[in-house]
């Protein structure tokens, strides 16, 4: 199963309650945290919703 690499690029300042709590549940706190998740559509809607604050990559 591929697994994906999501790195929090940009900061929580002034970003909406709610990307807030999503990056939290992604186990990301500060900028440049690396987390490694399975590939799953729970997963990937995250994302979706953070997109502009995390930047993702497949790894094998």
């Amino acid at each position: 199963m591929a697994r994906l690499e999501i790195t929090q690029v940009k900061s929580l300042i002034g970003s909406k309650q709610n990307h807030r709590e999503t990056l939290r549940s992604l186990g990301l706190k500060r900028i440049n945290d690396v987390v490694v998740k399975d590939d799953r559509p729970e997963y990937r809607g995250m994302v979706h919703t953070v997109r502009h604050l995390v930047s993702v990559k497949e790894v094998d």
